[in-house]
């Protein structure tokens, strides 16, 4: 039977969970437009410069097909301003005749206002005639280019989205540079394609500015608080890294376990203290374990979690003495996952049952399976 000789030690009360690396400020870029994407020559990892560095270009997008009767009334549009343009033309020339004739005889008024023959009404009236003509042809010349403006918006119902495009450098992009310092974490759309206006593009960060997510029950996050030591393994090195409880967010999510069980999670942001020399490897989305310290004492009386039964209401254990197993109730107080503290009921030097069965009884011979 395996026997512990019960002596203080150290115990450490921790909350433990998987923690996800993220970097602290992520930018998404977004399309300020909707239109065509060109494709991103740039890759994930590459350095970028605040307001320089040229990421995506947007031009607008090719026009629609259109279907039979759409077409056909596109057609019947440009009829319909070809022949509107041809009044105008018409309108222009008759404006012009009148203009002309209207000038001619301003010219003959005037003429005959210098040898008295007319009266001064009259030539005024022939200045008059004169100036209306003139606005009547302005008039009719703003009208045939409305009437051009027209039949050039009902040809463009027409263009097809198959006809060669022509690129120019004149082409009106509308181009989307970085906002920040820092590399690109992720390229969100990278092969040229229409894009909506809010859809993201890429996402930029500093990756020297790491901290580490960990979403933990809120029965557990309750008992974070911000400035507790962390302890982090499973990073992939050798020795655990240490860091400190930044902040516990004030709302919890709803979040479905691997067993299909909804459960309230709370996030807790954690900082690295350990210097960056020692992780430069971690990076941005790496998996850690992190091991939250909630209480640790050096001087603690502790029982392996193994050798507490229940026995009523209360914690019991067997202690050996002489040869014999005997029932000795106990106080617990805080517990980890593999230990527990006693509070009362035992003392240092006394031999605990490590993993008591139901073969033991109170009385009971027993001897150690390793004597001492």
């Amino acid at each position: 039977m395996d026997l512990l000789t019960l002596a203080p030690g150290e115990l450490v009360v921790t909350v433990d969970e998987e923690g996800e690396t993220r970097v602290e400020d992520v930018f998404v870029l977004s399309a300020p437009i909707s239109g065509r994407a060109m494709r991103i020559d740039a890759e994930v990892g590459d350095r970028v410069v605040a307001n320089e560095t040229l990421l995506a270009e947007i031009e607008p997008i090719d026009p629609t097909l259109l279907d039979p009767r759409s077409e056909a009334q596109a057609r019947a549009d440009i009829r319909a301003a070809e022949a509107n343009r041809n009044l105008s033309d018409a309108a222009v020339k008759e404006a012009s005749v009148e203009l002309n004739f209207a000038l001619s005889e301003l010219k003959r008024s005037r003429s005959l206002r210098k040898e008295a023959v007319i009266s001064a009404r009259e030539l005024e009236s022939a200045e008059r005639t004169y100036q209306t003509r003139q606005a009547a042809l302005e008039t009719a010349i703003a009208t045939r280019q409305a009437r051009q403006a027209e039949l050039e918006r009902a040809r463009a119902e027409l263009i097809s989205p198959t006809a060669v495009r022509q690129k120019s450098e004149a082409c009106q992009c509308v181009p989307i540079t970085s906002p920040v310092d820092g590399r690109i974490l992720m390229i969100l759309h990278k092969s040229e394609g229409v894009v909506s206006a809010g859809e993201p593009l890429v996402e930029i960060g500093d990756p020297r500015k790491l901290e580490i997510v960990a979403d933990l029950l809120s029965t557990e996050a309750v008992k974070v608080e911000t400035g507790q030591t962390v302890i982090i393994e499973n990073w992939g090195g050798k020795e655990a890294l240490s860091g400190t409880v930044r902040r516990v967010e004030p709302y919890g999510f709803t979040k479905v376990s691997a067993l299909g069980i909804e459960e309230q999670r709370v996030n807790v942001i954690i900082d690295f203290t350990t210097p960056k020399a020692q992780w430069t490897r971690i990076a941005h989305g790496y998996q850690v374990d992190v091991r939250i310290i909630l209480w640790q004492g050096s001087d603690v009386l502790k029982l392996p979690l193994t050798a507490l039964f229940r026995d009523g209401d209360k914690w019991a254990v067997f202690v050996e003495g002489q040869g014999k197993a005997h029932r000795r109730l106990v106080e617990i107080g805080r517990r980890t996952g593999l230990e527990a503290e006693i509070l009362t009921g035992l003392v240092a030097g006394e031999r605990i049952v490590v993993h008591p069965s139901d073969k033991i009884a109170e009385g009971i011979a027993i001897e150690s399976r390793n004597p001492e």
